[in-house]
């Protein structure tokens, strides 16, 4: 269950005005409720930036930073989709598109298990033979470096049963290039957090009235919810140059910390 951004921001405004010590518009709300949430969600990762500059680098393997972090817990589910990544016959490339059917952002935060699947007619073992079957096989991502070399070598050469890719970027998105080039490509990807937003329709008098069909939610499981309401406290104080609410904030991210260990 997903955290709803209308209890989230009556909350914030309940707190701040509770000693009229000011207010937050929608737009500034939405702006601070899509800086935490983004904050939440990195700190799933550890060193979330180093992770991400080691991914840009092509440095590492994606899919041993996903099997690590997609066993966090619960909290990763909501982000967590499978999708089919479609051939680029002009650039050799097979290219995510970023399809309807993924409730995140759409933006790829990790890559996890690469699925290439031969079929149509493949060259069977037995001599004089065609095999109909379908045959997918768990892709192993590598550096370019080492994906060229690999597949140069007559030893290590990849096949339909242990084949290879790596990672690269095309028309800013994430594209894969695999070896032996399969029929169908499905990739397990996390995704990041579309940003949420408090939708509202003015009032006669000028009032924000909130509207949940211009409104989306936080993507962030339903135990968050204290933690996005503190730390939006927390820049709200910023905002308001209001350090008592900062205080107050961190007192009770304080308390929630003890009350998690009890």
């Amino acid at each position: 269950m997903a955290v709803n951004i209308n209890t989230v921001y009556q909350t914030v405004l309940y707190i701040i005005n509770k000693e009229q010590r000011g207010y937050i518009t929608p737009a500034e709300f939405n702006s601070l409720a899509d800086q935490v949430q983004d904050e939440i969600f990195q700190s799933y990762f550890p060193d979330g930036n180093q992770l991400n500059r080691q991914n840009q680098n092509n440095t590492q393997n994606d899919t041993e930073f996903f099997n690590v972090f997609k066993n966090i817990d619960y909290r990763l589910y909501p982000f967590e989709n499978e999708v089919s990544f479609v051939y680029d016959t002009t650039n050799f490339v097979w290219q995510y598109t970023n399809p309807n059917n993924v409730a995140s952002s759409g933006q790829i935060y990790l890559i996890g298990n690469i699925i290439s699947t031969y079929n149509s007619n493949s060259v069977s073992t037995k001599p004089n033979s065609v095999s109909n079957s379908f045959q997918s096989s768990i892709t192993q991502l590598a550096s370019r470096s080492d994906y060229n070399k690999i597949i140069r070598s007559k030893l290590t050469a990849p096949t339909r049963q242990y084949p290879l890719s790596y990672k690269t970027n095309y028309l800013n998105t994430i594209a894969l290039e695999v070896f032996p080039q399969p029929d169908t490509l499905s990739v397990n990807c996390i995704f990041k957090p579309s940003k949420p937003s408090w939708g509202f329709q003015p009032g006669n008098l000028g009032q924000y009235i909130y509207s949940p069909s211009a409104s989306l939610n936080f993507q962030l499981d339903i135990s968050e919810q204290n933690n996005l309401v503190i730390n939006i406290l927390k820049y709200c104080g910023i905002i308001i140059n209001d350090p008592t609410i900062i205080q107050a904030a961190a007192q009770e991210a304080q308390q929630a910390s003890i009350n998690e260990k009890s």
